[in-house]
């Protein structure tokens, strides 16, 4: 666990249960990956770190920017964000949040990673599998990546299943 996710757990703790009590939690997805994706444009990196920008100019932009994409409680944290001098961990915030409403909503996001592109019965079968392994409703994405060889990679969570050659290999090489 990184430090960052550790300084940003307890804003995402606030977060889902504020979402929880206004039942809201699709719209503080929505503002959270948005944060998320603004806190990732470098000018506004270099603007965070600029110390010639202070807080209300930082506020006045950053809320000239959001819109209509954050409604006022949004709003309010994205201010305390910036008086906390905590705005990078927006990223970090969405991400733990989503996990915390996945685990809630009794599912959870498993990245496949395969040497080939996955059809849909196969992810089908995938994803049944998995839902019996891992006990919860499963949502796959899946990406290509070739250096695998053959078979997959699943990420769920904490938990790694490599069934890939290339980890094989791997683990060949470590026994001999």
């Amino acid at each position: 666990m990184s430090e960052l996710s550790t300084l940003a757990r307890p804003y995402a703790q606030a977060v889902f249960k504020t979402a929880q009590t206004s039942n809201s939690s699709s719209e503080w997805s929505d503002m959270l990956s948005f944060l998320s994706v603004v806190m990732q444009d470098k000018e506004i990196i270099a603007l965070i770190g600029n110390p010639k920008v202070n807080q209300q100019q930082l506020t006045t932009l950053l809320l000239d920017i959001a819109q209509d994409q954050l409604n006022e409680a949004g709003k309010n944290l994205l201010k305390l964000l910036i008086e906390n001098g905590r705005l990078t961990l927006a990223p970090q915030i969405s991400e733990l949040y989503e996990a915390l409403k996945a685990d809630h909503e009794g599912y959870i996001d498993v990245e496949v990673i395969s040497a080939y592109a996955l059809s849909k019965e196969e992810q089908k079968s995938f994803a049944t599998t998995l839902k019996k392994q891992l006990n919860k409703k499963v949502q796959i994405t899946t990406s290509i990546d070739k250096s695998l060889i053959g078979g997959f990679l699943a990420k769920a969570g904490d938990t790694v299943i490599d069934g890939s050659i290339k980890g094989q290999l791997q683990q060949l090489a470590k026994k001999l």
